[in-house]
């Protein structure tokens, strides 16, 4: 595994009540290529593929949207991807992967379906993929991700009177679990999900904009537990990448009382954590 040392000594803090970040995501892209091993830039792909899949559901809502460009395909790679979708013999253009171009095909029968949220629906797919990365530490991530979106999509499902089964991915022993313990409160997931009960308090959240924001101070809290011990891997990159992502997003969206909201909902994550008694002392 390669040692990025000079890399990650020569970012700056990311911090959530930081005015703006030092890079952009798109910067940060840059220097990865420049300073990746090609294993580990293909590693780095996945990342950015998040953005495929959301230019593509863009594109199929609206032909003349914008696309966020931080993708690896290009606004006419994408396009090529939709006009081909059809021709289902053919190679998958572009080097995309196959279920982005299954799920362009299955898209017009599913856009007018009840509680269908294209979205959440390819990033599960895209989850699901990523999963296979062939990195342990960044394909736990993408498997946190699926777990908790397919437990926020269960949680709502069940609340407005939605069959379960028809939104969650069942492709893993969490979603098998809610699928059959679809009317217990937490869906018996506490003896296999240590983070159910934080899930569960973010999806219990009337405000939409306040949960999104518990959710990524969760994800932000993880990424931080999981780096403690690989402080110059490729998985302190990928997570530094995750964060970087989550606080440009949030300076766009709230750029004043987001920031001092997000900071106070991470320090209230960290004080109900349950801490081992080995670092207690």
């Amino acid at each position: 595994m390669a040692n990025y040392y000079s890399l990650i000594t020569g970012l700056p803090d990311l911090l959530l009540d930081e005015s703006k970040s030092s890079y952009s995501v798109s910067e940060f892209k840059e220097i990865c290529k420049e300073s990746l091993t090609e294993a580990d830039k293909h590693i780095i792909d996945y990342f950015f593929l998040k953005y495929d899949c959301l230019n593509v559901v863009k594109l199929l809502k609206n032909p003349d949207a914008k696309i966020d460009e931080k993708g690896n395909l290009t606004i006419d790679e994408c396009r090529e991807l939709i006009a081909q979708s059809d021709e289902m013999n053919t190679q998958v253009p572009c080097g995309a992967p196959r279920f982005l171009m299954d799920f362009i095909l299955d898209y017009p029968q599913k856009k007018d379906l009840p509680g269908f949220f294209a979205e959440d629906a390819v990033l599960l797919e895209y989850y699901r993929y990523a999963m296979q990365c062939g990195e342990a530490e960044i394909a736990s991530w993408f498997e946190l991700n699926f777990n908790v979106t397919n437990i926020l999509t269960a949680f709502i499902a069940r609340n407005y009177g939605w069959k379960v089964e028809d939104y969650v991915l069942d492709d893993n022993e969490v979603s098998e679990t809610i699928l059959k313990s679809v009317q217990t409160k937490d869906f018996n997931l506490a003896p296999i999900v240590d983070y159910v009960e934080e899930v569960i308090k973010i999806a219990e959240c009337e405000d939409p904009v306040m949960k999104e924001k518990r959710i990524d101070a969760f994800k932000w809290m993880w990424l931080d537990d999981q780096t403690f011990f690989e402080p110059f891997s490729i998985v302190s990159v990928f997570a530094y990448l995750c964060k970087l992502d989550m606080s440009e997003r949030w300076e766009i969206l709230d750029a004043e009382t987001g920031r001092e909201t997000f900071t106070q909902i991470v320090d209230n994550l960290r004080s109900e954590a349950r801490v081992p008694d080995e670092f207690k002392k």
